[in-house]
This record gives structure tokens, sequence and C-alpha cells, in this order.
């Protein structure tokens, strides 16, 4: 099938970008606070969160290694689709922590490599228009929005077990949909397998190493942030703003993604956003106002924005044709799955020791890490470039 693919195909793709965000928009923001509502220790709620970080390090690599060597990323994308949505069922019979660990782990095997997927079928249907990338992306950011400002008022109107039977019904919708991704083929040039080595060269490692710092740093807010603004007094519906705010910020960069990678160079972007990210995270460590919060959400359009549309960007240039699929379940693997299982798991155990406050410092500190090696990185690739 030809990769110049017209309107059709990206609906299709938007509108699972729409679905698989906005069922994050009840998920990220309130899962954790369902458990912590279901008595769940700090410890505990963080076991959860890092065992689905395990999950999307292990399972994307797996089935996105076994599409791209035997050519089957739509069945599989769609199985996963299907699997996934009928394990999120157990969820509604028990409320104890073993069978809800048992339930992460399997429906993890299944939902952690949608994403990836995902990115590379956006990848191949866009061609020579990659940079347009955020526009479509920007329908996940719209979901978001729209989903997590709502389900903070239904909750308040019912109770947060909602959120489970939310999640089943985007998810089902979501697997339906599935069905219409088109059926790509990559016309190989060389075997799959001398092609994936080319992810173990320096310049790959580096960036990886770097962005997984930089999700470690994410962990405190992807893990906790709902519970420390309900620590400070705030209601479901201020954290539902709170997070639907951080999304409008992250849209309206997306919307613009063509704009900004035509006048500045990825590896600039990625710098910046290190950057930005330090300063949010050490803010957060003075403010309580509702005020000052909210404005430090509107910096998600460069920590989370403008990040994640240049890794994306980026890893798809490092990756060879036949690959393209390992490429993004790589970058996801050690990013969203390594690095906020380490996120989830430190700030799991040193939630109820030195509080949340402290923990955000700390995660200052490990972006700033992240950004500083970035760049060096990149001055030492110029120099060498240059000789």
């Amino acid at each position: 099938m030809n990769r110049d693919f017209k309107n059709p195909y990206k609906f299709v793709i938007g509108s699972q970008y729409f679905l698989y965000f906005g069922i994050m928009g009840i998920f990220l923001p309130y899962f954790n606070l369902y458990c912590y509502h279901l008595d769940f220790s700090g410890f505990e709620i963080g076991t959860l969160s890092a065992i689905r970080s395990v999950a999307l390090i292990i399972f994307p690599l797996v089935w996105s290694a076994f599409a791209d060597r035997f050519q089957m990323r739509r069945p599989i994308y769609i199985l996963c689709n299907a699997m996934s949505t009928t394990i999120w069922i157990f969820f509604f019979f028990t409320t104890d922590f073993i069978p809800m660990l048992v339930i992460t782990v399997f429906y993890g095997i299944f939902y952690t490599p949608i994403i990836s997927f995902l990115e590379a079928f956006t990848m191949d249907i866009l061609g020579k228009e990659k940079k347009s990338y955020g526009k479509i992306r920007s329908w996940g950011s719209l979901a978001f929005i729209m989903i997590v400002i709502v389900v903070g008022k239904v909750i308040d109107l019912y109770s947060i077990e909602i959120i489970l039977a939310l999640i089943f019904g985007m998810s089902l919708l979501q697997a339906l949909i599935s069905s219409r991704i088109p059926d790509i083929q990559i016309k190989k040039q060389t075997s799959f397998t001398v092609k994936a080595k080319d992810f173990l060269n320096r310049r790959v490692i580096l960036f990886l190493f770097c962005a997984f710092l930089m999700l470690v740093s994410h962990g405190t807010y992807y893990g906790f942030y709902s519970i420390h603004l309900e620590n400070l007094g705030y209601g479901n519906v201020f954290i539902g703003i709170a997070w639907a705010l951080a999304s409008i910020a992250e849209i309206l960069i997306m919307l613009n993604s063509d704009s900004i990678f035509r006048r500045f160079q990825l590896e600039d972007v990625l710098v910046f956003s290190f950057i930005v990210a330090a300063v949010r995270w050490f803010a957060l460590y003075f403010v309580i106002s509702p005020t000052g919060i909210l404005l430090l959400q509107i910096l998600h359009a460069i920590t989370y924005g403008t990040f994640h549309v240049a890794s994306i960007l980026y890893i798809d240039s490092l990756s060879p044709d036949e690959t393209k699929t390992l490429g993004q379940a790589i970058n996801n693997a050690v990013t969203y799955g390594l690095g906020l299982m380490v996120g989830f798991f430190v700030n799991g155990y040193l939630f109820e020791i030195i509080g949340l406050f402290s923990l955000f410092m700390i995660s200052s500190a490990i972006a700033l890490a992240g950004g500083l090696l970035f760049k060096f990185t990149c001055f030492v690739d110029q120099r060498k470039s240059v000789k």
C-alpha cells in the first residue's frame, strides 16, 4: 500500500489517538487516586504504577519485533486492543491489592504496545509530512482535556469507582475502530535483524538514556500529582481542571509543531524541554496557591508537548524503514516504561518518608542532569562533524 495517505486514514488514526488519550484522561489523574481511596499504601500505589511501566518495557519490544519481523503490525494492533479491553473487565470484581496486581500484569501485556504501534502507523501515514505529526497527535490532547474535566465532575456526582466503567466503554470503542487501521506493508531493503542492530549505536543509546532521566523526573507528577493536590485541600473538579490546563497548553504546541520544527533543530528543542522540566519541578516544591499551581501546568506544553513530539521525530530519524515499529517501541520502553518504572518505585518508596514536596525537588535535579548530558552529547557530535 502506498505510504502517502490522505484524509480517510488520518481520520482513523486521529480517532485512535482521541480514544487512547481520552482513556488516559480518566486513568492518569484518577486511577491512583481510586487506589488511594481503597486505602492502598504509597508503596502499593507505586508498585502498581511501576508494574505497568515494567510491562511497557518488555511487551512493546516483544510485539513490535514480531510485527516488524513478520510484517504483522495491523493484526497485532487489533489483537492488543481487543485483549486489553477484555482483561479490564476483571477490575470490576476486586478491590484487593494482590488480585489487582495480577490483573495489571496481564492487562499490560496487551495494552502497553498500543501506543508504539500507533506512533509507527502515524509516521508511515504522514510520509513526507512527518513534521505535522503534532496536528494528528493533538486529537489525543483534545480528548484528554475534555475527558479529564468532565470525569472530575462525574466523580463528584457519583463516586470514583465510576472510572472503571468509563475506561471500559472507551476501550471497547477503540477496539472496534482499530479494525479500520490500514494494512501498511514496508518493502524490505535488508533483513530485520541487520537493521535492528542500528539501535546499538552511541547516538541512540545516549539519547535514550537522557530521555530515560526525563521520564524518571516525571514519576512524581504522573504517579502522585492528584494525591498531592488532594492533600493540599483541592477537590476533584480542581484536579481535573489542573490536568486539563496542562493538556490545553500541550495541544497548542502540537498544533503549531510544523512551524516549531521548521525554525528549531530537534536537539535544541529537546534541551530546552529538559531545562523547563527542571524549573517546573523545582517550582512545585514551593507553590501551593491555586493560581501558582495552574500557571505551572502551562509548562506542560514544553515538558511534555515539545519533548514528546521531538522525541518521536528524533527516534524516527534514527530508525531504518525495516524497524520503524521497533524504534518507537524502544523509545517508549526506555522512557515511558523503564523511566517511569524507576520514577514510580522511587516515589512510592519515598512518598511516606520525605513527602511530595521533597520528591519534586529531586525530580528537578534529575531533569537538569538529563538536559546537561544531552547538551554535552550534542556538543561533542557537532565538534566531531566539524573535524
